[in-house]
């Protein structure tokens, strides 16, 4: 069975812009924004939610948990 994405989280002010995400999304679905953060750092974005698969390769690459997936197996009529 195929997890749930519940959340795609992106904390802008944590990202250092050091690209581990963007180098290895499978999907390439994450790109260095034009702008900075408060830190003058280019941080990254998802260009293409629909495309997310909810690996999480990011948020487990990221070294400063700033990129992630938040997934659940859990069938949401339980909720």
């Amino acid at each position: 069975m195929k997890p749930k994405i519940k959340e795609r989280i992106l904390i802008p002010e944590r990202c250092k812009g050091c690209g581990f995400c963007i180098e290895f999304c499978p999907q390439g679905i994450i790109a260095r924004a034009a702008e900075m953060n408060r830190m003058g750092y280019h941080q990254v974005y998802i260009t293409d939610e629909s495309k997310c698969t909810g690996c999480d390769l990011c948020g487990m690459i990221c070294p400063d948990f700033a990129i992630g997936v938040r997934v659940s197996d859990e069938d949401e009529a339980a909720d």
